[in-house]
């Protein structure tokens, strides 16, 4: 897909506007750092982070995805699955925009307040405005592909469209 170019350059994101952000405002709960928990592949994840970094390595390495799941934040959770990237699937760049839209939609019905925040967002824009990820979010140049963005809205226009 082609690169998204997000026209509100201004430094502070206002979600009142056309934009929703999703990095530590009011709609962070759709990060994947937020403390939410989700049930998927037979466990409970302290987030959806702790999930998609532990399905880099189900085949691979399990017992890393084990020591994942069991990481005290997030933030552990991603530094454990970088410093092993090598230990991925060789077709994990394939696949894991399905996994992480998996483990979106098993906390979208498991956390009605997420439910809840989603609705509330109506037919605008979902960034996962983070300055640091290109792929998952906008970057630091606003010109990121957002697939996380992208994922939370395909849902949404799923719900709306039922």
């Amino acid at each position: 897909m082609k690169n998204i170019r997000y026209q509100n350059r201004d430094s502070r994101l206002e979600t009142s506007g056309k934009i929703i952000g999703c990095y530590e405002r009011e709609f962070y709960c759709f990060s994947n750092f937020s403390s939410f928990a989700v049930k998927w592949k037979g466990k409970v994840w302290s987030t959806s982070e702790h999930a998609y970094q532990a399905a880099h390595f189900f085949k691979t390495a399990p017992a890393l995805a084990k020591q994942i799941h069991k990481a005290k934040s997030a933030h552990e959770a991603y530094k454990l699955a970088k410093a092993n990237v090598d230990k991925a699937p060789k077709n994990w760049n394939e696949i894991k925009v399905l996994v992480m839209e998996d483990i979106v939609r098993h906390k979208l019905k498991q956390n009605p307040y997420v439910m809840h925040k989603l609705m509330q967002t109506g037919k605008r824009l979902i960034v996962e405005d983070s300055p640091k990820d290109n792929f998952w979010g906008w970057g630091s140049k606003r010109n990121g592909r957002n697939e996380l963005g992208k994922v939370w809205m395909k849902i949404r226009d799923e719900i709306n469209n039922k």
